[in-house]
């Protein structure tokens, strides 16, 4: 996952809003129908083209994506739900996706979910919006996830990595004024264990805890470590992966840390979890 983020992340772009892409509609469309015609003409080829699949890097993103794309429909598929995770776009006529494609087959008579994890580069030529570069996983079985998931993901969940020392000044201070303590949870927008993550914090039986006792502060590690400086002096390493979780008083001592990855996957979790964490470190615990 990482490493298809850094391809298509590199030119730096700027975050979008939550909202709809029509181009992907079209998209989700031909999948679903196995129209590998119509999916072709929704790529491009050429000297700037990039296909980064599981077998390698091809030049041909019409032809490698149109085939695997419509092949899903031969094996049952009836659903698909691709959850844009990240959209950044640098010009009017340039949009990337980062995205969490979920999809359900029905072969025989039992319901089979899938997941496929891509990122896109779409441009606007002549009119049409086109993929121009595409990395994605294998078709791989879809992760049973016991916690409230996001039904649209909040694309602005993490700010830019540039405003994590205002934010977490703002959260310290807080904190200090109502004697509450801050959870710092480093993590990025392509990651949906962090979108899980949010999304349990805002639920009807975690939400009154979390308002009660922290002031929650989303520090984004981008595609490169952003902020690993940061995470280092938390104590939080993120070579365990995110999200990463660290408690903070008031006067920014740390309390306590996550130091083994233990929520970086929301499917090894569950509401307990979460909710004994935060009773346990919790001001006066």
């Amino acid at each position: 996952m990482r490493a298809l983020a850094v391809l298509l992340l590199a030119a730096g772009l700027c975050a979008a809003a939550d909202r709809g892409f029509e181009p992907l509609d079209r998209w989700k469309a031909a999948v679903l129908k196995g129209d590998e015609s119509a999916l072709r003409s929704l790529y491009l080829s050429g000297p700037d083209a990039v296909a980064q699949t599981p077998e390698g890097k091809s030049g041909d993103p019409a032809a490698e994506e149109s085939a695997f794309w419509s092949k899903l429909a031969a094996r049952g598929l009836i659903a698909i739900n691709p959850k844009i995770l990240e959209r950044r776009s640098t010009t009017p006529d340039v949009m990337q996706l980062v995205l969490r494609v979920e999809l359900t087959f029905r072969p025989g008579g039992a319901m089979e979910k899938g997941l496929v994890s891509v990122h896109e580069v779409w441009v606007e030529r002549g009119g049409e919006w086109r993929v121009l570069i595409t990395g994605r996983s294998d078709l791989q079985p879809l992760p049973v996830i016991r916690l409230p998931q996001p039904t649209v993901p909040n694309t602005s969940l993490y700010p830019a990595p540039a405003e994590a020392q205002r934010e977490l000044g703002a959260a310290l201070a807080a904190a200090k004024a109502d004697h509450k303590r801050v959870l710092v949870i480093f993590g990025a927008n392509w990651c949906y264990d962090c979108h899980v993550l949010d999304t349990t914090l805002r639920s009807r039986g975690v939400a009154p805890l979390v308002a009660a006792s922290y002031h929650v502060v989303h520090i984004n590690v981008g595609d490169d470590d952003s902020n690993s400086a940061l995470a280092e002096r938390l104590e939080v390493p993120l070579k365990k992966g995110i999200p990463g979780l660290a408690v903070l008083d008031g006067d920014g001592h740390v309390v306590t840390s996550l130091k083994n990855g233990e929520f970086e996957s929301a499917a090894k979790i569950g509401m307990s979890d979460v909710t004994g964490f935060l009773e346990r470190w919790k001001p006066g615990a």
